[in-house]
């Protein structure tokens, strides 16, 4: 929907009865505020609303609603879809709501809607404390738990959302609710796992486990001419590893000139992860994975958790081309791994990559009844991952991706990690795949919730009509 529906005065009106900025395209901040970090999204709504709290959150959501407005919601602004932001609509815009308080004693974290992991892990290992998060630290805490949230202590402490106590959120109806497994069960059940589907979320309440500050880690890079070799180890590897260890392998050409001097263009193999326990046993336990060959490049260490979890966040800076898909995958048999092979070297961009997450372990331990998010009993998950510059590169870097999910289909089910879904182009048919047996009662939640679909810009559950 454009302005034109309303009036200047009734925008004026809005914008007086909100603390935060409201942000029109004739506004000099305007292309600034409306970028994400996918360079590849390039949206126009008619209206950001910068929000400074909840109250501009309701206020947001009830002038969308009776404008008729389309409604995007931005946290982090990180989602590789670009659903942070919308055509022609309003974008509810929680970026500067990024607030934590712990209470170390009770070992839990409130987090405001628009925080980023590095906001939680900067407050939380102070205390040696910490939430699971994902592999970038710029990630948005609310796109990423609401989504599940896979990352680097997923097998100890399972996903994300795994670790919410409570919800806050403001329903299509503005109404300022909490949910909890005491206060509406069936929409924190959801919430876990299945999306911003049901609301604009404000705060989290997360549970956190003793984690650091120092943890063991790893990161090895080995020459990709081996590649199915080295894969074929990993995987004997993790057969056996604890539940502590959370590694995952990216192979490209990863072209850096000051971490491979000598090695710029050839393609790579590495191997990342670490340890949720002490330090000596993870140093141990990690050791295996830093002696299939000899490397390229060791930079395996002992290190600060906080610092762990920025390592890659200069590789995927904002503003670059971003187009990531995914596959659970029901092992990694030979064929498999000769498919990932020739998938690397097929890729347009040296900057992407072909990556197999290990799951398991607490991941698999929580079921359907407690958490809507779909896909736990799988072993791994493929992320497909095109990275590009240049913008005449988009359609061999999309086909690139495209493709070598659908050859790699043979090995998965066919479901996906909604965190790594493309642009959401299988609509309707990816997202009932996506959640399988929960997506019945996901629908009857959408529907209790928001059963006009305001909130449909993300990976949409069309509710009953």
């Amino acid at each position: 929907m454009s302005t034109d529906l309303v009036t200047d005065q009734q925008i004026r009106e809005f914008a007086a009865d909100v603390l935060g900025t409201v942000v029109r395209p004739a506004d000099a901040d305007y292309d600034d505020t409306r970028a994400v970090w996918n360079g590849m999204i390039d949206k126009r709504p008619a209206l950001i609303v910068r929000c400074t709290g909840v109250a501009d959150v309701v206020r947001s959501v009830t002038f969308a609603r009776e404008n008729d407005h389309l409604v995007a919601i931005r946290g982090g602004g990180h989602n590789v879809a670009g659903t942070a932001v919308c055509d022609g609509g309003i974008v509810i815009d929680l970026s500067e709501m990024t607030s934590v308080r712990v209470d170390p004693e009770e070992r839990t974290a409130w987090v405001s809607g628009g925080a980023r992991w590095v906001d939680v892990d900067h407050e939380t290992q102070l205390f040696g404390l910490a939430a699971p998060g994902g592999v970038v630290s710029d990630t948005g805490v609310a796109g990423l738990t609401l989504g599940g949230g896979i990352g680097h202590l997923r097998r100890k402490y399972g996903l994300s959302c795994d670790s919410l106590q409570s919800v806050d959120l403001v329903t299509a109806e503005g109404e300022f609710i909490t949910a909890s497994e005491d206060e509406h069960p069936d929409l924190f059940w959801a919430l876990r796992g299945g999306g911003g589907n049901f609301g604009v979320v404000t705060g989290f309440e997360f549970n956190l486990h003793h984690v650091g500050p120092d943890v063991a880690t790893c990161l090895v890079f080995y020459p990709a001419d081996r590649l199915t070799d080295y894969l074929s180890a990993y995987r004997e590897y993790v057969r056996s590893a604890p539940d502590e260890v959370s590694t995952l392998t990216f192979a490209g050409v990863l072209p850096d000139e000051d971490l491979f001097p000598d090695a710029v263009d050839v393609p790579k193999l590495g191997i990342m992860g670490c340890y949720a326990g002490p330090v000596e046993e993870g140093l141990e336990a990690l050791a295996p994975l830093r002696e299939f060959g000899d490397p390229i490049a060791d930079f395996s260490d002992v290190m600060p958790y906080a610092a762990f979890q920025q390592l890659l966040d200069e590789d995927y800076p904002d503003g670059m081309r971003y187009y990531w898909k995914s596959l659970y995958l029901d092992g990694l048999s030979d064929r498999a791994l000769e498919r990932i092979e020739h998938w690397v070297d097929t890729a347009p961009s040296p900057l992407s990559t072909v990556d197999v997450w290990h799951l398991g372990g607490a991941v698999a331990d929580v079921g359907l009844a407690e958490s809507a998010f779909a896909g736990r009993q799988a072993p791994f998950l493929l992320g497909v991952e095109g990275n590009w510059v240049d913008a005449d590169a988009d359609d061999e870097n999309v086909a690139w991706v495209r493709d070598c999910l659908d050859d790699m289909r043979e090995f998965s089910d066919g479901s996906v990690y909604l965190n790594f879904p493309g642009f959401f182009e299988e609509g309707d048919e990816m997202i009932e795949s996506a959640f399988g047996a929960a997506y019945e009662r996901l629908v009857a939640v959408k529907t209790e919730y928001d059963p006009t679909n305001l909130f449909r810009v993300n990976q949409n559950i069309t509710p009953t009509t």
